[in-house]
């Protein structure tokens, strides 16, 4: 997705979550009356209207977006991204994604039905081969505030310090490396999912365990 003012992305999201808030409420036991159907046709129309100002200010087509925010239906809140920081010999795992070619703490969106630490673990055994165990919570950073560019979600990224307890290097699906890294010598980051400042506060909660959790 192209750069986009980070308030009007904002603002188009909001309308977003206004239209979907309101096709969730109108004419279901809320909402019984005669108008419900009216109602239900002005908030498809807001929502068609920010994703086609998305269309125009990005390189993301229309359909694409119409896709994804309607894939996400109900009330709407913050997606939730799981992060595990793995750490061997003072070197922190990440792996290689196929879809940037970029390097990335291993994580994704949290499933639903699972615990937050089962989320993150999954996470790490699907994309880098290793079995880890999820040790603590470093942080809570809104996505928004750390991590552009900018995404037509609103998320809030989980990252958990973890320890290996098993398994062996292994490529995935949407993985093509897997390695460890010195904090002085990263590699090319995909930015969105993780960037060198997240990583040098893992190194902090990893050398210090005693460490508060961070959030925004």
């Amino acid at each position: 997705m192209s750069e986009i003012d980070s308030n009007t992305l904002n603002l188009l999201r909001r309308l977003f979550a206004l239209s979907r808030t309101g096709l969730h409420f109108a004419g279901n036991e809320y909402r019984p009356d005669a108008n419900a159907t009216f109602d239900r046709e002005r908030y498809e129309e807001i929502g068609d209207i920010a994703a086609q100002l998305i269309a125009l200010h990005t390189d993301a087509p229309l359909a694409e977006i119409h896709k994804a925010w309607r894939d996400d239906d109900g009330y709407v809140t913050p997606k939730i991204d799981v992060r595990g920081a793995v750490f061997r010999d003072d070197k922190i795992l990440l792996v290689r994604e196929r879809s940037d070619g970029k390097w990335t703490c291993p994580g994704g969106w949290a499933d639903l039905n699972e615990l937050p630490t089962q989320s993150v673990e999954k996470e790490i055994r699907e994309e880098s081969g290793f079995v880890a165990k999820a040790v603590k919570v470093a942080a809570v950073y809104d996505r928004n505030l750390r991590n552009p560019p900018a995404s037509i979600f609103h998320s809030w990224k989980c990252f958990f310090i973890c320890e290996i307890v098993g398994g062996a290097p292994q490529l995935s699906d949407e993985t093509d490396g897997v390695d460890f890294f010195a904090h002085d010598a990263l590699p090319d980051l995909s930015l969105g999912r993780t960037n060198p400042w997240q990583i040098e506060r893992m190194y902090a909660h990893h050398r210090d365990r005693t460490l508060p959790t961070e959030f925004d």
